[in-house]
């Protein structure tokens, strides 16, 4: 990865907006990474993979960084409109961002579990547009193909929840190599939530851990699923014997 800069991130920071009325008692406030990201932010790099268990709050987290940039939550750009069921959080009201100072405003927020509705819209939607109709491939195919339409070629932030899923272990190296590609380009800056340790292994990337505890900075080699996925595969009857007794 690139070391000279000559544009600025579209995000150095994600930070607590003082001025809110959050109540900790409050979900997701009670999520400890929350808890820690309303207490002292977040910096991001050019590239930026949140790893974590199932309730650690990395969907949470990227999910109000897309929402506090003006991108919409079920997935698409800054000027996406559509909506299928009110889920998200109120931490995007609790946020603020920081801005490179003329960084670009483009940003495209996709998610695993709101692609089918992503791509209805986009369909409903695609006067002159020179895009595939996706609902034609299956969940892998169709999102590796919109990464490689004109929305991601530029500036901008391009932020994942989970891509990984539906994903086998080749089309992940394959998305792996998409992202690599995209944060090597000056301007441009990923930040994704993921349980994969194949897109966990990023080059480059700040590699940020949630856990019980709230979040820290870490290594590939440090990572929880990566041990997990170590000791599964050295001995699976070692986890096996415990769903069959």
């Amino acid at each position: 990865m690139a070391n000279d800069w000559a544009k600025p991130l579209p995000v150095r920071q994600l930070a607590p907006e003082r001025k809110a009325e959050v109540d900790l008692r409050r979900w997701p406030a009670t999520i400890p990474a929350v808890r820690q990201l309303l207490s002292d932010g977040m910096e991001l790099g050019h590239a930026t993979v949140l790893v974590g268990a199932n309730g650690t709050g990395k969907s949470t987290i990227v999910e109000a960084l897309a929402m506090v940039y003006g991108m919409n939550a079920e997935g698409g750009s800054t000027g996406a409109a559509h909506r299928t069921f009110d889920s998200e959080s109120p931490l995007h009201e609790w946020l603020r961002i920081v801005r490179g100072p003329g960084a670009t405003k483009w940003g495209y927020f996709v998610r695993a579990e709101t692609m089918h509705g992503l791509f209805t819209y986009l369909e409903h939607n695609r006067e002159g547009s020179t895009d595939p109709v996706f609902h034609l491939m299956s969940h892998g195919e169709s999102f590796l193909r919109i990464l490689d339409t004109s929305r991601f070629r530029g500036d901008g932030l391009f932020v994942m929840d989970e891509p990984e899923a539906g994903l086998a272990f080749s089309a992940q190296l394959v998305l792996l190599g998409k992202l690599i590609a995209m944060s090597e380009r000056d301007g441009t800056q990923v930040v994704l939530a993921t349980h994969s340790p194949i897109l966990a292994s990023f080059p480059g990337a700040k590699l940020i851990e949630l856990d019980a505890d709230g979040f820290h900075e870490t290594t590939w080699e440090k990572l929880a699923v990566v041990g997990d996925y170590r000791r599964f595969m050295a001995d699976p009857q070692r986890y096996l014997r415990y769903l069959t007794e």
